[in-house]
């Protein structure tokens, strides 16, 4: 498992039918940070030509507990929006963040959270977002994430949540959290690729030009001295290994074409990507594997080498690993064909 979020294996079931997208429901509260909002809008609510659907997969509605609600800092107010009722006919709920976190929320926000929690609403916050989910008691004894400036006053109002402070996001099943306003991006794609499959989240991905994955953790972000050193961007070297996924690149080949020891591409890896050379090499095969599943490939060796995996046997492993699924299993969720088993 990547440094990057921490995930859960059994995906939460998308709630669509042929004839409505899923409804997303936005809160936004007293305070609401303005660039989370336009996250959720963004990603769930703009149309989506470049996928060559009839239909939009996703629907946005903000909702809001007064008439008038002032942003954060007063940067806009909003009016004419609908109220906190229209979080009971959403399938997924999203909750912003806001700076005031130690001031608790108007109780019509934190049962409108529950409401929507127990008749099975997924819920997602964004950034401190998660002080809210945390108020309504959707929490207790779970994981969770959160801006890591925030880490010791969440961990003070609330301990029996189980803060992990070095992810960009937490997968629950039914509820997830994002560690950071950015970091909503990162759970916004997530959230696509476990509804729709890798494919579609990289068209995403590529429309809003941010990474449809990325694998370090936010303690790349804490606030630390910089160290007086040369740009030694990783950029040039990740885009040609990505190029030549299928061959036995190792750790070693890397470093060679970095021109550096494997020793010092590991520490950059950590420094850069919060992770290992290793670990984003095989999580960069099983997306392309991912990928060739949903293209309709059903010969798994074929898969397996072309994606550098190696064999079915490993392919299954680090499929089942990454999403909780067997490959059959993925292609059924996620390749658009017939349930038919993949082949060996």
């Amino acid at each position: 498992m990547s440094q990057g979020s921490s995930q859960r294996p059994h995906p939460h079931p998308l709630r669509r039918t042929a004839q409505r997208p899923h409804r997303v429901a936005v809160i936004v509260d007293e305070g609401t940070n303005p660039f989370e909002v336009g996250v959720a809008t963004e990603l769930f609510g703009l149309p989506r030509p470049e996928l060559g659907l009839p239909e939009p997969l996703y629907e946005v509605t903000l909702c809001v507990p007064a008439p008038e609600i002032r942003m954060n800092h007063g940067f806009c107010t909003l009016t004419g929006v609908p109220g906190l009722d229209a979080v009971d006919g959403a399938d997924t709920l999203v909750v912003p963040g806001r700076p005031d976190n130690v001031v608790p929320r108007v109780p019509a926000v934190l049962d409108a959270i529950r409401r929507a929690h127990a008749r099975g609403t997924r819920v997602v916050s964004f950034c401190t977002g998660t002080f809210a989910l945390a108020e309504a008691g959707l929490l207790d004894g779970r994981r969770a994430a959160t801006h890591w400036r925030w880490a010791d006053a969440f961990r003070r109002l609330h301990p029996r949540v189980l803060l992990e402070p070095d992810v960009l996001f937490v997968d629950e099943g039914d509820v997830l959290t994002a560690a950071g306003s950015a970091a909503a991006l990162d759970l916004g794609l997530y959230v696509w690729r476990r509804d729709h499959g890798a494919e579609i989240a990289n068209h995403v991905s590529r429309r809003l030009v941010f990474a449809a994955h990325r694998d370090g953790g936010q303690r790349q972000f804490v606030e630390r001295p910089v160290p007086d050193v040369r740009d030694a961007s990783l950029a040039p070297l990740l885009a040609w290994a990505e190029e030549r996924l299928a061959e036995p690149l190792t750790v070693a080949d890397l470093a060679a074409r970095a021109r550096v020891s494997p020793a010092t591409l590991h520490r950059r890896f950590r420094a850069q990507l919060g992770t290992t050379p290793l670990a984003w090499l095989t999580g960069e095969r099983v997306a392309l594997a991912c990928r060739l599943i949903e293209r309709g490939e059903e010969r798994l060796e074929l898969v397996a080498a072309r994606s550098g995996l190696g064999t079915a046997a490993n392919l299954r492993a680090r499929l089942r690993r990454a999403t909780g699924l067997s490959p059959s299993a993925y292609r059924r969720r996620f390749g658009g064909g017939g349930g038919e088993a993949l082949v060996p």
